[in-house]
Formats: structure tokens, sequence, C-alpha cells
């Protein structure tokens, strides 16, 4: 018996994923599943690339989900998500609606297409604040030594490395176990923009969100009463614009840093794809360089090609 179909279209960021994924759905009459663990949070939008206008062809508006799920300042985790994206499925297949996942959260995805319940993790403070005590290097060698890292695509603070390690030390005396999990066949695309195009496209998105207020942005969720800790924990735009406002580095340093902080993410990411390939998840690798209609029909193309899918 065939099972029911889902695309997935992953890439690293600046990759043009959504793009393809909204050029799909739309030639498909499909909806798209966020797999994004940032987009996630409301209010997070310029930091964040949440782009909402861009689901949208031609004037037409694409139904996505699980963006805009959480509140800022809260810690979302993969549990959540898995047990959020089960309830998106079934209602988009109660609804006849085909589903097509898309996103750079190598962690969610693969918690998906794997389909493995990943066990809710209590905080241990004790070893937290153990963890803590060490610098960001060492607890990235100590996380490298788990063969199956379930959170390491980013960890680029303190606070999210020790709460990576706290779960992979949970996992070590608690078994993870099959999820009842939809029964489905996924197809996964990812979208390769090659080293030099994705490091342009990184820097010129940088220049472009600071100039559309994404300092003002994080300023506001400051003054909304969000912890600056709290923002930090989430890496990247947030800890470092953060730690401009909070005076801790001047706006070049912001803007460098930062920068060399996405390329290093960019290729975290391209890290965790491979990985996905070596843990058994096969991945058809197109240009990020062709249009977005133009991928979308091949990626269609090769779906209906497919005699797993009805």
């Amino acid at each position: 018996m065939k099972r029911d179909l889902l695309p997935v279209i992953l890439g690293p960021t600046a990759s043009g994923k959504t793009s393809v994924a909204v050029a799909l759905a739309h030639r498909m009459g499909a909806e798209i599943i966020s797999a994004d663990s940032r987009q996630v949070y409301r209010g997070m939008d310029i930091g964040t690339g949440k782009d909402l206008s861009s689901y949208a062809y031609n004037g037409i508006r694409i139904p996505y989900h699980l963006i805009d799920v959480a509140p800022a300042g809260s810690k979302y985790n993969v549990f959540e998500y898995q047990r959020d994206f089960k309830n998106v499925w079934d209602d988009c297949r109660q609804r006849g609606v085909q589903p097509i996942l898309c996103g750079g959260s190598g962690l969610y995805l693969e918690s998906i297409v794997r389909g493995y319940r990943l066990l809710p993790v209590p905080q241990d403070a004790a070893l937290r604040s153990r963890l803590e005590r060490l610098d960001l290097p060492s607890l990235k060698r100590r996380l490298e030594t788990f063969k199956d890292l379930h959170n390491g695509t980013d960890v680029d603070t303190v606070k999210r490395a020790a709460r990576a390690l706290e779960i992979e030390i949970y996992y070590m005396t608690h078994e993870a176990e099959a999820a009842d999990f939809p029964c489905f066949q996924s197809r996964v695309f990812g979208l390769d923009p090659g080293r030099a195009l994705r490091r342009m496209r990184i820097s010129q998105r940088l220049d472009a969100r600071l100039k559309e207020g994404m300092i003002e942005e994080v300023q506001a969720l400051l003054d909304s009463g969000i912890a600056s800790e709290d923002l930090i924990y989430y890496g990247l735009e947030y800890k470092f614009v953060s730690q401009y406002i909070l005076g801790l580095l001047n706006y070049a340093e912001m803007r460098d840093q930062l920068e060399i902080a996405i390329h290093q993410f960019a290729k975290r990411q391209m890290t965790w794809f491979r990985g996905m390939e070596r843990r058994g998840v096969p991945i058809t690798w197109l240009p990020a360089t062709e249009p977005a209609e133009v991928l979308a029909e091949k990626i269609q193309t090769l779906l209906a090609e497919s005699a797993d899918f009805s």
C-alpha cells in the first residue's frame, strides 16, 4: 500500500528554500510546515528572516504553519515541535491538503523525517550550573563526543550548549522509542548555493536586515520586559545585537562578529545535513542558483516519477 507523501525542502540559511517551497506549494495546492527553530517565536521577525509576505505566489496566499506559535522569551523545544507537527499533519490530511516541510533546523527536520520521539527532558539545575561554569569551546568539545547529537546546529552560547549537553546526558540513561507518528514516505530535497554564493548572500542579507530595523526589533523586545539573557540564549542576531545594545560591543564589532557567526552557523547546518545522509536519509541536492519556479518544477517532476508516492 502506498504511503502518504511528505516532500521536504531543506538548506542552509540564505539558500532560498522558502521561495522554492512557496512555488512548489502553489503548483501542488499544498501548505507549508516550517522547520525553523527560531521562527516559532512571536515578535522575532527581522532577525529570523520571517518575511511572511513571501508566503504568497503571484498574489495568492500560501498557508503556512508552526510560525509564531510561542512567545519570545520562552524556550520552545523539539519535543514540542514534534507534537505540533503531528497536529498540523493530521489537520492537513483530514482536509485533504498536501503538506510540505521546509526549513533549515536540522534537529527539527530529522526528528520528523526519521520519526523518532525525543523524550521531554526535565531541567537539572545542579548539572546545568556545573556545565555553565565551562566556556563555550569546552562545551562544544564535550558535545562532539556524542555519536548522535540531538542539538548541535545552533550552540553558539554557553546556555544553549549546556542545555544540549543536558539533553545528551539524559538520553544516555533514558531510551528514546519509536514514535506513534504519522505514516508517510518523505522525499528530501536540499538546496546548495555553494560556499561562495552562500557567503555573499549572508553578508548582503545581514546588511539589509540591519537597515530594515533589526536593532530596533531587539530593543523593542528588551523594552517589552524580555530579559537580555533570554534573547542572548537564541544566539546569532539576538545575541550580538543584544550585546551591542547593552554596550558590550560597538557597532562594527557587532556587525563583524555576527557575520562570522552566521557563516559558521551555515557551515554547521551543511554538516548536519551531510550527517543526515550518513544516518540513512537520502537527500536529492539541487543548485540554489536556479530560479525558484524552475526548481519547484524539477521537484514536482521528481516526485511524480517516484513509484513510492501516490
